[in-house]
């Protein structure tokens, strides 16, 4: 892999300048936005057939290519060396303890407008996948910027007051 050429003078530095670090990291973001466009696909075909006599196999198919690129993403995500990690745990938690609340808020709505008990399933799988995938998203994207601290920490050491 060839580096970038340098910045022309007073030019910002490109991303890739700042951190040479990013262009080793796995396409975790990416990965988690295509699983969030099948999650949002086979939930829009879900809903514009509901209470229909439309086949699940399309919306069952998106469900099941998600959570085999969510288990990917998890995959390459887990073998990343060297991470911020405490930063991902942080931003992680708090982001999966509001996607939780939206999916079951949500949830509480497919079940109380009376949805049929295999698209209720398929929309509750679906919901699962939403509710971990954002969090990973947001999470991935704020500690891949974060210095990487002490082995096995993931949490830069904090600068001495001065």
């Amino acid at each position: 892999m060839s580096a970038a050429p340098p910045s022309p003078a007073g030019a910002p530095p490109a991303p890739d300048e700042v951190d040479r670090r990013q262009a080793d990291l796995p396409p975790v973001a990416r990965l988690a936005t295509v699983t969030l466009i099948l999650v949002v696909a086979g939930g829009i075909y879900l809903a514009a057939n509901i209470n229909r006599s439309a086949s699940l196999t399309p919306a069952t198919v998106l469900a099941v290519a998600a959570a085999l690129v969510l288990v990917v993403n998890g995959i390459l995500l887990a073998r990343i060396p060297a991470f911020a990690w405490g930063t991902f745990r942080r931003v992680g938690g708090w982001a999966l303890l509001a996607y939780l609340v939206i999916a079951g808020i949500l949830e509480f709505v497919f079940v109380f407008d009376h949805t049929p008990g295999h698209e209720l399933a398929l929309f509750t799988a679906m919901l699962v996948l939403f509710a971990v995938d954002v969090p990973l998203l947001l999470a991935f994207s704020v500690a891949r910027y974060q210095p990487v601290g002490p082995p096995g920490d993931g949490v830069a050491a904090a600068a001495p007051a001065t």
